[in-house]
């Protein structure tokens, strides 16, 4: 992934990965594939609703010249929908990495002062609390689930 990601890892879910002890490698890594769609949806629902980043500040509007050249159904990050298409997961190892391989994808994320570009950031990848309350339900369900079988 060449763009940006946010990663998601075991180590910050301690009660998720105590569940997860007894499980093989193939469980563990559904499980990380679930917790990476859980942060996926989040990112593509803050593009193409929210408009906020994970911790709830807005996003900065576009810049009056700017916006003179959107048309009335593009919005903040969302013109052609090739960010919002090329979010992915990708799990590798012990870690889910939820993000874009588009290059201009951190520019939103973190803005684009360091490579000298006058966009401000817009982030859109990362965890709410909300987000990381749907995380673990979801892995909890999947763990009821494999308890189950």
């Amino acid at each position: 992934m060449v763009g940006v990601a946010a990663e998601l890892t075991m180590d910050g879910f301690q009660p998720v990965l105590d569940a997860l002890s007894g499980f093989g490698p193939a469980d563990r890594r559904e499980a990380l594939e679930i917790m990476g769609g859980v942060a996926e949806s989040a990112a593509r629902r803050r593009l193409s609703d929210e408009k906020q980043g994970p911790h709830g500040e807005r996003w900065p509007e576009w810049s009056p010249a700017y916006a003179r050249t959107r048309h009335a159904n593009q919005s903040l990050l969302v013109s052609e929908g090739h960010l919002i298409d090329s979010l992915q997961t990708v799990v590798s190892g012990e870690v889910a990495l939820v993000g874009s391989p588009l290059v201009y994808a951190a520019i939103h994320q973190f803005g684009g002062e360091p490579v000298g570009m006058a966009i401000p950031e817009r982030p859109y990848l990362g965890l709410s609390g909300e987000d990381e309350l749907d995380l673990l339900s979801a892995v909890q369900d999947f763990i009821r689930g494999k308890l189950h079988e």
